[in-house]
C-alpha cells in the first residue's frame, strides 16, 4: 500500500485512472441509482395525459366586411364612416377583455370539469384556465395580427375553444359597436327632427307676416278704390311690377289681394314651400327605419382554418427521457465516486 506522501506525489493521470477504475468497480451502484430515476421519468411520460395546442389567427377585416356599418354614413349624412381599423380596435378590446374571459371561463371551461373539481377554489381554477387560454400579438412587425391559443388534453376541445372564444369576443364587440351606432343615429335623427319642426314653425310665422302685409296693402287699395292694377306705360311696367310686392303691393288691387290672402289663410300646410324640406324628411325617415343585420358584419378576418391538432405539445417525451437518463447517470456516478473515495480513505487509514 502506498504511503500518504506517495499518493500525494503521484501524477494526475494516474490518480484519474485510479478514480475511473474505482468508479467502474462501483458500476452496480450507478445502475441501482440511475435505473429508478429513468423508470420514474418513463412512468411520467407514459402516465401523464398529453396536452394538445390549437391556434387561431385573427387580423383586420376587409372593407366589404364592414360595408353594412357604413350604409348611409359619410358626407352630408352627419355621421363619419368607419374604417376597418376602427372596427378591429373594438374587437381587440373585447378579445382581451376580462369580461369575455370570465364569461368563457364560466360557460365553457367549468362545464368540462368534474363536479368535485368545480367545488374547489375558483381562483385556482381561473388561474389554471388563464394558463390554458392565451391571447398574444404575433409579432411587433405585424401589430394588427393576434393569435388565440388553447391547450387541452382533448384536441377537439382545444380547437373548439379557440373558435368559440373568437366568436364570443366578436359578439361582445358587435353589441358594443351597434349600440353606439344606434345611439349616434338616434341623436342625429332627433336633431334633424327638431330642425324640421323649426323650419315648419318659421314657415308658418313667415306666412302670417306675409298675410299681415297683404292685409295692410288691401286696406290701402280699398281706401283709394283700386280694384284692379292700373294700366302702366311700357317704360314703367318693369319698375312698378317689381315694387308690387313691397310698399306698392296695394297697386295689385283689392281683388288680387283678397284672393291671395284667402289662399294663404286656407293653405293646409307650408311644407311644399319650405326649401329642402323633402330631402330632410327622407333623411329622417331613413334614420328612423335604419337597421343593421349583425350577421352581415365581420369584426375580424380569420387567417387560415383551425385544424384539430394531432400531435401533443406536452409532455416532450424524448427530452424528458434523455434528461432523466442523464440525471440518473449523474447521481449514480456521484454515489459511485463517493463510495470509491470512502473506500480508499479507509484503506489509507
Amino acid at each position: 500500500m502506498r504511503s500518504e506522501r506517495e499518493r500525494l506525489s503521484g501524477s494526475d493521470e494516474i490518480d484519474l485512472v485510479e478514480v475511473v477504475q474505482g468508479v467502474w468497480r462501483q458500476k452496480l451502484w450507478i445502475a441501482l441509482v440511475a435505473l429508478p430515476v429513468f423508470l420514474a421519468g418513463l412512468a411520467y411520460v407514459m402516465l401523464v395525459s398529453p396536452v394538445y395546442e390549437a391556434k387561431l389567427y385573427v387580423q383586420l377585416p376587409s372593407q366589404n366586411d364592414i360595408a353594412q356599418l357604413n350604409y348611409g354614413r359619410g358626407e352630408g349624412g352627419g355621421l363619419a364612416p368607419f374604417s376597418a381599423k376602427d372596427v378591429y380596435a373594438v374587437y381587440l378590446r373585447a378579445l382581451q377583455s376580462e369580461a369575455v374571459r370570465n364569461k368563457f371561463f364560466r360557460t365553457a371551461f367549468l362545464p368540462t370539469l368534474r363536479e368535485e373539481t368545480r367545488l374547489g377554489s375558483h381562483d385556482a381554477l381561473y388561474a389554471q384556465f388563464n394558463s390554458m387560454l392565451k391571447i398574444t400579438q404575433v409579432s411587433k412587425d405585424l401589430p394588427d395580427r393576434y393569435v388565440v391559443t388553447a391547450n387541452a388534453e382533448d384536441p377537439q376541445l382545444a380547437a373548439t375553444w379557440v373558435a368559440n372564444y373568437a366568436k364570443m369576443a366578436e359578439e361582445k364587440a358587435k353589441h358594443e359597436l351597434l349600440s353606439g351606432i344606434r345611439s349616434d343615429i338616434s341623436i342625429v335623427a332627433d336633431n334633424l327632427d327638431q330642425e324640421i319642426t323649426a323650419l315648419r314653425a318659421s314657415a308658418g310665422n313667415k306666412r302670417a307676416d306675409h298675410i299681415a302685409r297683404l292685409k295692410e296693402a288691401l286696406r290701402v287699395a280699398r281706401s283709394i278704390g283700386l280694384d284692379k292694377p292700373p294700366i302702366i306705360s311700357e317704360t314703367l311696367s318693369s319698375e312698378v311690377s317689381a315694387g308690387m310686392t313691397g310698399v306698392l303691393a296695394y297697386m295689385r288691387g283689392t281683388k288680387a289681394l283678397e284672393a291671395e290672402i284667402a289662399n294663404l289663410e286656407s293653405r293646409p300646410s307650408d311644407d311644399p314651400f319650405i326649401p329642402h324640406l323633402r330631402e330632410k324628411q327622407e333623411r329622417l325617415n331613413f334614420l328612423r327605419n335604419f337597421k343593421i343585420d349583425p350577421s352581415l358584419v365581420a369584426m375580424y378576418q380569420q387567417d387560415g382554418a383551425v385544424a384539430q391538432p394531432d400531435k401533443p405539445v406536452k409532455p416532450k417525451k424524448g427530452i424528458i427521457l434523455v434528461l432523466t437518463t442523464l440525471l440518473g447517470g449523474g447521481l449514480g456516478f456521484l454515489v459511485a465516486l463517493g463510495r470509491h473515495l470512502w473506500g480508499r480513505q479507509r484503506n489509507d487509514d
